[in-house]
């Protein structure tokens, strides 16, 4: 992934591996239930790689996050959704991510990729918002951002839906998918 954009400053950037710490991340999504209200989730375990180049634009980012780990906050559904009418875990244990590039629109930056769930392979474009970087007591340099997409599920096979009484469907076609993390530089 090389570019012929000028190298982008960031104060406190560094070259090199950095691992997201799962203690201070969390892979989160919501959609929206019953047309009047969101429900939100997590999956529990996740793992992250982030190669940063010297210029910030040719950096790269891997990441998967373990389906049999989702929880709302409700077993039964967390359940329901690890089944085939959903994110069919036993099928497909992962949903992964591999950016493709790294770009500044608008003075925001933008991650390409590609984001796989159930199979199916689709171009996502995550928003990612810095937070900064700083050392921790334990003497690890630290990196955190959030990055933040909206799909559309069904783009991935997840078409389960169910029609309401009072009209519309139980669930809408939206997922915006919310990541909060914290990366350690590998020394």
């Amino acid at each position: 992934m090389t570019t012929s954009a000028p190298t982008t400053e960031i104060p406190g950037y560094r070259v090199g591996t950095w691992n997201i710490d799962p203690t201070h991340s969390e892979v989160g999504f919501s959609i929206r239930h019953l047309m009047i209200s969101k429900v939100k989730g997590k999956f529990e375990r996740f793992t992250a790689t982030f190669v940063t180049a010297e210029n910030p634009l040719d950096s790269v980012v891997t990441a998967s996050a373990e389906v049999a780990s989702i929880n709302t906050n409700e077993p039964n559904r967390d359940g329901h959704l690890r089944t085939g009418d959903f994110f069919d875990a036993d099928t497909y244990p992962t949903i992964d991510f591999v950016s493709t590039g790294v770009r500044v629109a608008g003075g925001d930056f933008k991650v390409d990729g590609d984001l796989t769930i159930r199979g199916i392979t689709k171009p996502v474009t995550f928003d990612f918002d810095f937070g900064g970087f700083g050392g921790d007591p334990y003497g690890n340099y630290k990196a955190g951002a959030t990055a933040r997409t909206v799909i559309n599920r069904e783009d991935f096979g997840l078409t389960y839906n169910a029609a309401l009484e009072t009209g519309g469907v139980l669930l809408g076609d939206q997922v915006t998918i919310t990541i909060e993390l914290q990366a350690a530089l590998q020394q």
